[in-house]
């Protein structure tokens, strides 16, 4: 401290000999004429004085970031000011403290009142807009940001008019016209950036953005891959992996990521890129190798931890996804991301209560924070969605609804959300007429809500009620990119209605509205299912087929066209392929454990047959189709009484589901196994049977 104050006093000594100096040297000048504003010599020299104590103080503020050093700068500035305010420069200097200080209404206020005596001063006019982009971060109400978003536009362009080779400005002005959704004017302007000069760098990377938010990845590729080779950029060449990644190039972006890391092999963000891409792509072993080396370059992390766990989980190697989710609890106790993934590796062990517990110790310990604390709330949102998504997942519906419920205690955010997981649960248990209550229940509350509407919409549908689902989902289109989930919906209920030419037309509605990958593979995968359940297969193979060109990883749907072969008994081994893919990446899904089940009853290898769909109905033991399938097991091998019984309870379950789920064809074949099961054993059991003589 008594440094500094040193510091202060021998500048504050040379600036009082500066001004001396220059008080001898002007007095014998002659008087200021009217072009000097009316600024005698003397009046110079004191404003000269203010300004240097302003920049000294300003310069300690910067450094010691004390309110009082602020306060000193502000004063000089105003002093010498008001002894010369004819010079812009000082203006600007009292603006820019202003702004150090968080004073930002008083810095606007100077910057603007520049800019209106001088709206030609292009300085002034870059201090206002500077003032505006950084006080973007500290304006929470959007109101402001969208005014202040504005304000900086406008200045951005004016200083672009006024000097068209401040190629600065315009990437500014570019970066706030993309901010405010004008893109179209920030192409034209990147353009013109780019015709004057092709290697402006900045110009390139925002150029590539706004395809790539477009979706226009081959536009971003031939930008970037023509740039990079005359001037390669480890950033551009990040950015060109992600170009091949959203178009499902997964060889390419690698590439990309590799020439990014190979430019900057210290740069830990190009790694992580190139690490993501090669898990995303499910090369677990390759993307381990980079996320450890990611972990030695950054001790601290918690995330490389974390993804080293996921990993680790996804091949089964569940001892040493634990220890990697201890090193995480020690650097991050009661980090929330730590603790879903320690219950997400319990739950792939299928040890369901040591999730439960490392949950509701999550809860427990949230709880006793004080109420006060500004997380809190949050963070309970998060735990009780966990919980009760891992009671439904468990089938324990009660627990999942009352777990629901104290979320819907939290305050009006978590609440909406948690009526939403309420009415999914009911469903879940196939309890229509509690879920159509919460519905009700929740719409009287939040009567326009979206969300709410499309869940009630869907539980038409799947009370085989369409008319009322298409009366409620209608409404909601607004010709608009969210039409797509309108028009999936419909496809959903129409298709459960077997109304499909209804169905068809809703789906390529929404294929229009398909932009990015994974809208294409929501779209696909409905497609293959509706060709499927008309018993088109040829058609639902080509739809299949094209989700899994935009993504091979898609579960969901290797699932599904695997199932598809197996149930008809054509292509087993290629089936068998593709239900295990789905296992890879999701172990415990009971529909994948009943289709690997299948497949392996039509090889005719029982015993896994028989084991894989014992797993998948201790997942889910409601599942009708899975009862069946096992039924169907245990007769071909010749344990007929055991068939029956699993036979009778698909059949109690058929007709406890939802009435879009069920299939009269299948209910009728089931009874028919029944009955022939039960003549044959009776006659096995009768006195002739016994006593043929």
């Amino acid at each position: 401290m008594k440094i500094r104050f040193l510091t202060v006093a021998l500048l504050i000594c040379g600036v009082t000999g500066a001004v001396a100096l220059a008080q001898d040297q002007q007095r014998t000048a002659p008087p200021a004429s009217p072009a000097q504003g009316g600024v005698s010599a003397d009046q110079r020299a004191q404003a000269y004085y203010n300004v240097t104590m302003g920049h000294l103080y300003e310069q300690e503020f910067e450094s010691s970031g004390h309110a009082e050093d602020a306060a000193k700068a502000i004063e000089f500035y105003k002093k010498a000011y008001a002894l010369d305010s004819s010079s812009p420069e000082i203006g600007e200097d009292l603006a820019e403290v202003y702004f150090l200080a968080h004073r930002s209404r008083e810095a606007i206020n100077e910057a603007q009142e520049l800019v209106r005596r001088n709206p030609d001063d292009i300085s002034a006019r870059r201090l206002l807009a500077r003032i505006y982009i950084r006080s973007l971060g500290d304006l929470n109400n959007s109101a402001e940001q969208q005014q202040t978003i504005t304000a900086a536009i406008g200045q951005l362009r004016e200083i672009v008019r006024l000097d068209p080779s401040d190629s600065e400005s315009a990437l500014w002005l570019a970066r706030l016209l993309r901010l405010d959704n004008q893109d179209d004017d920030a192409e034209k302007l990147l353009r013109v950036l780019l015709a004057k000069d092709p290697q402006n760098k900045g110009a390139v990377e925002q150029l590539s953005a706004l395809f790539l938010d477009r979706n226009n990845a081959q536009g971003a590729i031939s930008l970037l891959e023509s740039f990079v080779q005359h001037a390669p950029s480890a950033d551009l060449y990040d950015r060109l992996g992600d170009a091949y990644q959203q178009i499902q190039q997964p060889g390419k972006s690698e590439q990309a990521y590799r020439q990014a890391v190979a430019l900057e092999p210290d740069q830990t963000e190009h790694r992580r890129h190139l690490a993501q891409s090669l898990y995303e792509h499910g090369r677990y072993t390759e993307a381990l190798a980079e996320y450890q080396r990611l972990a030695d370059l950054e001790p601290d992390s918690v995330n490389n931890h974390l993804r080293i766990s996921e990993i680790y989980r996804r091949l089964h190697q569940f001892d040493k996804a634990q220890e990697q989710i201890l090193l995480a609890k020690k650097m991050a106790p009661g980090n929330l991301e730590v603790v879903y993934n320690e219950a997400a590796v319990y739950e792939a062990e299928e040890h369901y209560d040591d999730a439960v517990r490392v949950l509701s110790d999550a809860v427990a310990g949230v709880k006793s924070e004080s109420e006060f604390a500004p997380a809190r709330r949050r963070s309970l949102g998060i735990l009780y969605q966990l919980l009760g998504q891992l009671y439904r997942d468990e089938q324990n519906y009660p627990a999942a609804i009352n777990t629901f419920e104290e979320m819907v205690r939290l305050g009006p955010e978590e609440e909406l959300r948690a009526r939403m997981l309420i009415i999914d649960t009911y469903r879940a248990n196939r309890d229509l007429s509690h879920a159509f209550d919460e519905a009700s229940k929740a719409l009287s509350e939040h009567p326009r809500d979206r969300g709410l509407l499309i869940s009630q919409a869907v539980l038409y549908g799947e009370n085989k009620q369409p008319e009322l689902a298409a009366q409620t989902l209608q409404p909601l289109i607004e010709n608009s990119p969210s039409d797509l989930e309108i028009y999936s919906n419909l496809a959903q209920v129409y298709t459960e209605s077997r109304r499909f030419g209804d169905a068809e037309k809703a789906v390529r509605s929404a294929e229009k509205l398909a932009q990015n990958p994974s809208d294409k593979e929501t779209v696909g995968f409905m497609l293959g299912g509706m060709y499927e359940r008309q018993k088109k297969y040829e058609q639902a193979e080509q739809a299949f087929k094209g989700v899994l060109t935009v993504n091979p990883q898609n579960a969901p749907t290797l699932n599904y066209f695997g199932y598809m072969l197996a149930d008809r008994g054509v292509r087993l081994d290629e089936a068998a392929d593709m239900v295990r893919r789905a296992l890879d990446i999701d172990p415990t899904n009971a529909a994948y454990l009943d289709s690997m089940g299948w497949i392996f009853y039509k090889q005719n290898k029982l015993g896994e047959a028989e084991s894989y769909l014992r797993k998948a109905i201790d997942r889910d033991s409601h599942d009708p189709t899975m009862l069946t399938h096992l039924g169907d097991v245990l007769a071909k091998t010749g344990r007929t009484e055991q068939a029956a019984m699993e036979w009778e309870k698909s059949l109690a379950e058929w007709h406890r589901a939802m009435p879009a789920e069920f299939e009269e064809e299948k209910v009728a074949e089931l009874e028919q196994k029944i009955s022939s099961v039960k003549r044959r054993l009776a006659q096995q059991k009768s006195p002739a049977a016994e006593n043929p003589h």
